[in-house]
């Protein structure tokens, strides 16, 4: 199915952010009109700044903003919501309200506007952080919900509210937990970037490459291009509605063998720093993607290839 055939307007929320913009570019070249909501709290203008394109506009708003996010739905018309904006997992340690605020009532006002506007599709970012620490492997979308971190709280909070939205008020939600995105334009400021953007952008100014802990802390790193394929194959499938997928390529990989990997690319002056572990890390992250792939959802960008391509530019 042709997407443009299904919906015609798309509102992306934090689309002058990593996943957002990425998004934004893809739903544009799949011929939709595209309204992208950021408050550039951590988003870039600049993410943005090379689109030419008549189906594009941009507002700048707050998602908790109740007058003017209900003004934007009430001149859109949008068919679909892709919800990416968040308060970032770092960001929580230093104000938790703030958090909770983004997380759970952005959420939320999003939610309530799109029934109200009838939108026919709302795809929800979450994070493989609402599991908490592994009660078994690998993680299906089966394991308990027991986040340690207010970031894993306040994201589960989100998806709850997509849950409740999709049994009560008929509004058609789907969950997409993103596992370690990595790929072109990554934030890589400490508190709102991925580790892959963070430790390349050390490397190329010949910092030490922080390592919180032991570095034996595992990852399944998906390439965004990948992440963005899932927002669309969702947002095509009627088997999808009301339920959560685990976004992860099913590739583990520990960050010292990350940071080992980066080291050997720009060379031994580059040294490994180990600093004390992050409050609400996980250790282990061991996910199965099998209800995705179930459905025909096809990953297309390994680990390697994806981190060889950074390495080039």
């Amino acid at each position: 199915m042709i997407l443009s055939e299904k919906y015609k307007t798309a509102l992306v929320t934090g689309g002058a952010g990593f996943v957002g913009s990425h998004l934004v570019k893809r739903l544009l070249k799949e011929g939709l009109k595209v309204v992208s909501v950021d408050d550039y709290s951590s988003g870039k203008k600049y993410n943005l700044s090379d689109i030419r394109d008549n189906n594009f506009f941009e507002e700048e708003c707050d998602i908790t903003d109740k007058a003017k996010m209900r003004s934007i739905f009430s001149s859109c018309n949008f068919d679909i919501v892709f919800h990416n904006a968040a308060s970032k997992k770092n960001i929580c340690l230093k104000d938790p309200g703030r958090d909770l605020e983004v997380n759970g009532f952005g959420a939320f006002n999003l939610l309530k506007l799109s029934k109200e506007f009838n939108v026919k599709k709302f795809v929800h970012a979450s994070t493989g952080s609402v599991y908490g620490e592994a009660r078994y492997f690998p993680q299906d979308e089966e394991h308990p919900l027991v986040p340690l971190s207010y970031y894993g709280v306040s994201k589960l909070a989100g998806e709850k509210y997509c849950k409740l939205f999709s049994e009560t008020k008929d509004l058609n939600t789907t969950v997409l937990r993103y596992f370690h995105v990595f790929g072109p334009n990554q934030e890589c400021d400490p508190d709102l970037g991925g580790v892959v953007a963070i430790f390349l952008d050390r490397a190329k100014k010949g910092l030490p490459l922080v390592v919180h802990g032991d570095g034996m802390q595992q990852r399944s790193f998906t390439h965004v291009d990948d992440i963005v394929n899932i927002n669309l194959f969702v947002a095509q499938s009627e088997e999808t509605r009301g339920e959560a997928y685990n976004c992860a390529s099913g590739v583990n990989v520990t960050i010292l063998e990350l940071a080992k990997a980066v080291q050997g690319e720009y060379g031994e002056g580059i040294t490994i720093q180990y600093a004390p572990p992050l409050d609400g890390d996980i250790k282990i992250f061991d996910v199965s993607n099998n209800k995705l792939k179930n459905l025909g959802f096809k990953f297309s960008t390994n680990f390697r290839d994806g981190l060889k391509e950074l390495f080039q530019k």
